[in-house]
């Protein structure tokens, strides 16, 4: 086994695989409105850093390091293929998230994940990430739930 993390465009045919999974996952746990997924093009964008995780080459698991402009940034679009669970994929990613922020000299790394997924809060806590209000364009959501961390 062999897992590396690499910068990857994100318009690729196992991206849009995961993408298409997460999509399904989301919206099996949570209505339109509690939905706050990004879509491809949103992820093509500058301010993105996209972070694609491949097992022996096999593209597993992606995340978006989405730059708010004000030194901060949100994790957006974090999956990793099911099949592919309990390799530390979503470790591998927040590291290499964390590690390109602490470059870019962002002061704080955000995020919003839905109360149903508790081995996803379960994985930003271990990596330090708090509570918080709802920031940015996001409305309080009693299925959201906002974190951040702060960095430096």
């Amino acid at each position: 086994m062999s897992v590396t993390i690499a910068q990857e465009p994100p318009r690729q045919h196992g991206i849009i695989r995961l993408l298409d999974l997460s999509d399904a996952y989301a919206q099996s746990l949570y209505p339109a409105e509690s939905n706050h997924l990004v879509d491809l093009s949103s992820l093509e964008k500058p301010s993105v850093s996209f972070f694609v995780a491949r097992n022996d080459g096999a593209i597993v698991g992606c995340c978006a390091l989405v730059e708010a402009g004000d030194g901060t940034a949100e994790i957006k679009r974090m999956f990793v293929d099911p099949e592919a669970r309990g390799l530390r994929i979503a470790s591998s990613l927040m590291n290499a998230m964390e590690a390109i922020a602490a470059e870019k000299g962002l002061t704080a790394i955000q995020l919003e994940t839905g109360i149903y997924q508790p081995e996803a809060i379960a994985l930003y806590r271990k990596y330090g990430y708090r509570d918080i209000e709802p920031f940015g364009s996001y409305l309080p959501d009693p299925l959201s739930l906002f974190m951040e961390k702060r960095l430096g």
